[in-house]
């Protein structure tokens, strides 16, 4: 027994697998990228484009095209140094050809060559080849043009000079390998996103994107002089400016080059990004504390020296962090040479010596603006008293909303339907719209690890009210509750929390699911739920923990037969079907309004059942497109929601009148 057990469990060096050159990361692209699906595909666009951003940041390239190809390709071409073409002396092969076969080789590791780079993960051009079908690079270097073929990462042809040149720079070519993702069709919008973005990161750098696939070109260029100024001047585009001038901090010299741009506006909601290296540091980290430390500090110190804090008589204002960043829109952009990443996304930078470093440039830039600009700096304290007021005002109902969490389920709200199971990781509350589709959820769902929590009308619109309103809205009071992990507030300027502060650690489910109708109305109230948490919760949506619900459009019906479709073009394929496999039945075919309209165990098969149902987990993909569009929708600008609307309204597939 114990030798056939030995044999059967033997592990030896032939066990042992050695993945040679990038099979790797075929074997297991999502190490690389993220993920096969549109994530992944995009990524791969990102990680060619990064390289011609560093040869910029280098102060080598000042211009950049990436075009969209009729065949499914794509070409980045920028005008930097080009990629060495020279013989690699360790490898004995050229310098392009190791580039682009082996993992983790390039300039970037050499210091003299790149002092700072971009690319979250550094894996770089070599991936991409890994991951395409066919990549071919062309480099103009030396009067000449190289040019080399590969295929799923190997060469396919030997590096040949194809004519002569009298420009610099590299053509990256390459066609996604479609036996490795789930789709190989690239969306204009993400990366135009994307390059819009890199355009404000590096001001004077020119970025032209064509799609080429269809016969009406399309054709944008991005290229800012004001670079952050006009970074912010974008975001706060549909917000009403509480001052016209924006603030500015530069420190480009210093071993970490600071440059923050901020702007306040009328509205209650703060807005910051930070970037590290260009990357889009959506966790924060040590350069968000220190920008929030020098900013609390600054604005506590100058309104003290210039005696700015008028209250009452009898009234007593200490203002926090939280009251400086009401309405504020802001972008830190640091470069760092080794960043460190941590966090759930790998996108929080954990460099200790940043905190101090971004502390002081701001400080510093702050105080110089403000002396220079005593306007600015009376509206901002001015704003903050008013934000300290409100603050001030919701307190008690927060602190009750704080007490009835912490007392567990005795205190919870009457309307919940809770779950027996007490293990948040086991355990998922579904939001829904309306008492009758909550009665429907509380009969059909599954007592032991679903809550039902039935919310009454459209919530509070988190976007344009302030934090006193919000908390005593009772939809909102009972939202909170449920949850149990509390609300608002990210912490101070150290990063530390209040006991009152959202602390994901007490969240009582890990699943929180809203499951609204699938009409306008149902829309609408989920818009506002999401604004509420994004602007509030953000860490539930970063976490991953929020969800909406897919209810399906229509029940179709042939004789027994009963199936759900959940939008028209499934309806269409499941009613043609229906009428090849049996003429003479007729097919009944019912429109859901609502939820409401589904019995119990209707909701439950469609709905809420984790064998069958359908879930979208809510991400922040982009958070400047993210941000700029709650501003749009849910936002003061009435003007911009009407542009919005118009623009939009062609593609509305579901409009019920």
């Amino acid at each position: 027994m114990t030798k056939d057990v030995q044999e059967k469990s033997s592990y030896g060096a032939e066990k042992i697998t050695v993945l040679k050159g990038l099979e790797a990361v075929r074997r297991r692209p999502a190490m690389y990228i993220g993920d096969v699906g549109k994530r992944g595909l995009h990524h791969l666009v990102y990680e060619v484009v990064d390289n011609s951003v560093d040869e910029a940041l280098a102060g080598e390239c000042t211009k950049i095209d990436v075009s969209l190809n009729k065949d499914g390709s794509v070409s980045v071409e920028d005008n930097g140094r080009g990629i060495p073409v020279d013989m690699h002396k360790e490898e004995k092969r050229p310098a392009l050809e190791v580039v682009m076969t082996m993992l983790h080789a390039g300039g970037k590791f050499d210091k003299g060559s790149y002092k700072v780079s971009g690319g979250l993960h550094g894996v770089g051009v070599s991936v991409v080849n890994a991951l395409s079908e066919l990549l071919i690079a062309e480099v103009h270097r030396d009067n000449k043009i190289y040019k080399q073929s590969y295929s799923r990462g190997k060469v396919i042809g030997k590096l040949e000079i194809a004519g002569k040149s009298k420009k610099t720079g590299t053509i990256i070519t390459f066609l996604p390998d479609s036996q490795v993702f789930n789709t190989t069709v690239f969306e204009f919008d993400i990366i135009s996103d994307r390059l819009r973005e890199l355009a404000y990161l590096n001001s004077g750098l020119e970025i032209n994107f064509i799609d080429n696939r269809s016969d009406e070109k399309i054709e944008e260029q991005y290229k800012y002089a004001g670079g952050l100024i006009d970074f912010v001047k974008y975001l706060d585009s549909n917000n009403l400016p509480l001052h016209n001038k924006v603030v500015t901090v530069s420190k480009i010299d210093a071993e970490v080059p600071v440059e923050v741009a901020l702007r306040y506006s009328s509205g209650y909601t703060e807005n910051i990004l930070t970037f590290v290296n260009n990357i889009n540091t959506i966790e924060g980290g040590t350069h968000l504390s220190g920008f929030r430390s020098a900013l609390t500090r600054g604005l506590n110190n100058y309104a003290a020296k210039n005696n700015l804090f008028k209250t009452n008589k009898n009234e007593s204002i200490s203002l926090s962090g939280e009251d400086f960043r009401e309405g504020l829109t802001a972008v830190v952009s640091i470069k760092v040479a080794e960043p460190q990443f941590e966090g759930q996304t790998k996108t929080k930078l954990g460099n200790g010596d940043v905190k101090g470093i971004v502390d002081a440039a701001v400080y510093e830039g702050l105080q110089d603006f403000l002396e220079e600009n005593p306007s600015v700096g009376r509206k901002i304290i001015e704003k903050a008293v008013l934000a300290a007021r409100s603050r001030s005002a919701a307190r008690k109902a927060r602190e009750l909303i704080r007490r009835k969490s912490a007392l567990g389920s005795s205190t919870l709200p009457g309307k919940l339907a809770d779950c027996s199971n007490r293990d948040p990781a086991m355990c998922e509350l579904y939001l829904v719209e309306g008492d009758s589709a909550g009665g429907s959820a509380k009969q059909g769902r599954d007592r032991r690890f679903q809550a039902i929590l039935p919310l009454r009308g459209k919530v509070i619109n988190a976007e344009k009210a302030r934090i006193d309103k919000l908390l005593s809205n009772n939809e909102i009071q009972t939202i909170i509750t449920a949850i149990g992990a509390g609300f608002g507030g990210s912490g101070d300027d150290t990063g530390e929390r209040s006991a009152a502060d959202f602390d994901i650690e007490k969240l009582r489910y890990h699943k929180i699911i809203i499951m609204t109708d699938a009409d306008v109305d149902g829309s609408h109230i989920r818009t506002l739920l999401l604004t509420f948490f994004y602007r509030k919760m953000p860490e539930l949506i970063t976490n991953g923990n929020m969800y909406l619900a897919m209810p399906p459009l229509y029940k179709i019906k042939q004789g027994k037969k009963e199936v759900y479709a959940y939008d028209e073009n499934e309806r269409e394929t499941i009613v043609s079907r229906m009428q090849r496999e049996n003429q003479n039945k007729i097919i009944n075919l019912q429109r859901y309004k609502g939820l409401g309209e589904m019995n119990p165990d209707q909701l439950w098969t469609t709905t809420m059942d984790p064998e069958r149902r359908t879930l979208l987990l809510v991400k922040i993909a982009d958070a400047m497109e993210a941000a700029t569009t709650f501003q749009e929708l849910m936002g003061n600008d009435v003007e911009a929601r009407r542009t919005f609307i118009e623009n939009n309204a062609k593609f509305v597939s579901n409009l019920d009148i």
